[in-house]
């Protein structure tokens, strides 16, 4: 039960990784660290149905990575990168086609920083951006055509945000999957805080991937 409720109000931060949870600003301060950035790419889909009759509401993008892994799109920043964002921008366009018509990514849209010493010393930041449906497809679409397509990117996934009538099925399945690194907890505490599923319906799903029922 620990281990859940470290998922899903920690920020990312999982149970005996030895990540801690510190601000943005304590982050940028730190010296002879690494930093990654990554984002929560979601559109609201108040009309879409499953079967024509599971709504889905929302819209949630992740990906899967050359090792079989789940994770967000994003990557480490360079020493020649301006800021974060700047960062996570290039990131995105190699990896997704990230295009100048969208929404600048900027940092009211950081949701939570972690630090860990070990095995190197490195600072994970997790963003999430609202796009509107048809950006998100887009995204889908360009995302075939990146730099980095069938390379470190085998596809783009969408996060099923329903629990099936069997208990299991839908987002309990997806949760047990294999993600890289602190990515699946970062992915509740993203759900968890922007709303996207009912707290009680997220902690089910969560207990139910791991087997709890």
């Amino acid at each position: 039960m620990a281990e859940l409720s470290e998922e899903l109000a920690g920020g990312g931060k999982v149970e005996g990784s030895g990540l801690r949870t510190i601000t943005r600003e304590a982050a940028l301060e730190l010296r002879g660290y690494k930093h990654a950035c990554h984002v929560m790419l979601h559109a609201p889909d108040p009309d879409s149905k499953l079967f024509g009759r599971i709504p889905l509401r929302h819209a949630v993008l992740m990906m899967m990575r050359f090792d079989g892994r789940l994770g967000f799109p994003g990557g480490f920043v360079d020493p020649e990168d301006v800021s974060l964002e700047d960062g996570l921008t290039r990131e995105l366009t190699e990896e997704v086609g990230w295009g100048e018509n969208l929404c600048p990514i900027t940092e009211e849209d950081h949701l939570s920083c972690q630090v860990r010493e070990h095995p190197q010393k490195m600072v994970t930041h997790f963003y999430a951006k609202q796009l509107t449906l048809e950006e998100l497809s887009g995204i889908e679409v360009s995302a075939t055509h990146a730099k980095e397509h069938g390379l470190e990117v085998m596809g783009m996934v969408r996060v099923p945000l329903f629990t099936m009538r069997d208990g299991s099925g839908g987002l309990p399945a997806f949760l047990s999957n294999h993600f890289i690194g602190n990515s699946r907890s970062q992915l509740l505490y993203g759900l968890r805080v922007l709303k996207l599923v009912r707290e009680d319906k997220l902690w089910e799903a969560t207990r139910a991937s791991q087997g709890v029922r």
